[in-house]
Order: structure tokens, then C-alpha cells, then sequence
């Protein structure tokens, strides 16, 4: 489904990703931890061309993208990628001006020219799924910053996404308001969903992974299974980062 391969990134004179290989196969769910600096929203954002890799390819389904010096990649193929995924960031990022149900039928009706009315069902139904039937005509303002970010995730799934990008989903959030956005985290991997989520949530990365992959100074520095690496790390990195979290 995804497969990152020798992926750099450079602002300037920085390097923040060195070389970065990665798969996650279709309906897996991918935790990257590490601690900040460390290049994991940077990856994450590379992933779906909001960021453009200085070297390396990106390929999610039958789409992939080929990225040196040299060459500029063609928006068209940009564009196809992006639509592979739906992203979901660590600031709610919704249109004020639009109730919940506008946020979540936007996409579909100016991108991919849906009709409003099979817009409109499909935006009730996410909503509902997310469990904010009651919510549909309350405009951001109105909405707590759970219920804003699971305005948020609707909206990204109303695109219909292969993948899932979760960028720190609940770091904007009071400690009380980030059970009811993992909620809906867990039932979109019990679906089946592809994603890849970079959290500090430990607990939920232990539950919902199937892989968690640790990043420090833009290298993926381990992966494992949530029971081998955070009871069994075998680098004596990854065992400072989790030392200072217990």
C-alpha cells in the first residue's frame, strides 16, 4: 500500500530526513514515536507531498512519485497522490465560516464534483459515525476541539482515502477531550483502515499498532511490534526515549 524508499529531506542546510525506507502494507496501522526534531512530521507530510522530498520515491497504491534535485515532479501526479490520502493535523483547520456539515461536504462537492445531495448523505453519515449527529449544523466556534478534530477526520475520510495520515491528533487537546478522538482512532483500525499516525499517545500507540517505529535525528533508528519495542528495545536509544516518558 505504502512504500518509502530512500527518502531525504533538506531545508537548506539542514537534513531532517537521512535516508528514510519504510512499507506498511494495506490496512495496517503504523505508530511513529520519538522525540521532537526527530523528522516524524516531516516524513508524514512527505508522504502525501506537502512537503517535497529532496531525494527518494513515494509510492502509495498504484501512484508513485520519483523526487531528486534535479527534476521537478509534474502537480498532476502530485494531485493523484494526495487524493490517495486524507490528513488529519495537530490544529483543527476547519472553515469558520462553515457548519460541520459544510467542513465535511466541501471536498467532495468542489474536488471531486460530487453532487451536493450525495455529498450531503455521505457528510451526515461520517458525522454520525464520528458521533456528532447532533453537531451538523454547529459551526467550528460552537464545537469543543475534540469535537473539531472529529469534524476534522470526517472531513478527511469523506474524500474516500486509501490511507489515513494522523499528525498528532490530539496535542491541541485538553487531557479530558483525547479519549473521544482515539475512540474513533481504534474504530477506524478495527475497519481495516491504512494509517499512519506520529503520537505521544503511548497507551493507544500499545493497543491500536501493529508496528511502532522510533525516530530520532531523521532515521527510523527501530521498529517492532508494540511488545518488543516498548517492553523489549533493542537499542539503547530507544530505551533513553522511553526511560523519560515513564
Amino acid at each position: 500500500m505504502i512504500v518509502i524508499s530512500n527518502l531525504h529531506k533538506r531545508f537548506g542546510d539542514l537534513h531532517v530526513l537521512k535516508g528514510v525506507s519504510l512499507t506498511v502494507e494495506k490496512g495496517k496501522v503504523v505508530v511513529i514515536i520519538g522525540p521532537s526534531g526527530s523528522g516524524k512530521t516531516t516524513l508524514l507530510r512527505c508522504l502525501n507531498a506537502l512537503e517535497l522530498p529532496t531525494e527518494g520515491s513515494v509510492q502509495i497504491g498504484e501512484v508513485k512519485l520519483d523526487f531528486s534535485a534535479r527534476g521537478k515532479v509534474d502537480k498532476a501526479e502530485i494531485a493523484r497522490l494526495r487524493r490517495q490520502t486524507g490528513m488529519v493535523f495537530q490544529g483543527y483547520n476547519l472553515f469558520p465560516h462553515m457548519t460541520a456539515l459544510q467542513n465535511v461536504m466541501e471536498g467532495p462537492v468542489t474536488v471531486k464534483k460530487e453532487s451536493p445531495d450525495k455529498a450531503r448523505a455521505k457528510a451526515v453519515s461520517l458525522l454520525t459515525k464520528v458521533g456528532l449527529a447532533d453537531k451538523l449544523d454547529h459551526y467550528p466556534a460552537q464545537l469543543s476541539g475534540g469535537q473539531q478534530q472529529r469534524v476534522g477526520i470526517a472531513r478527511a475520510l469523506a474524500m474516500d482515502p486509501q490511507v489515513m495520515l494522523f499528525d498528532e491528533p490530539t496535542s491541541a487537546l485538553d487531557p479530558e477531550l483525547v479519549g473521544e478522538v482515539l475512540k474513533v482512532m481504534k474504530e477506524l483500525a478495527l475497519e481495516g483502515m491504512t494509517m499512519v499516525i506520529v503520537t505521544h499517545e503511548m497507551a493507544f500507540a500499545r493497543d491500536v499498532a501493529d508496528e511502532v517505529i522510533f525516530m530520532d535525528q531523521g532515521l527510523i533508528v527501530e521498529r517492532g511490534t508494540p511488545e518488543q519495542l516498548f517492553t523489549r528495545p533493542q537499542e539503547e536509544r530507544t530505551r533513553q526515549f522511553l526511560q523519560l516518558l515513564s
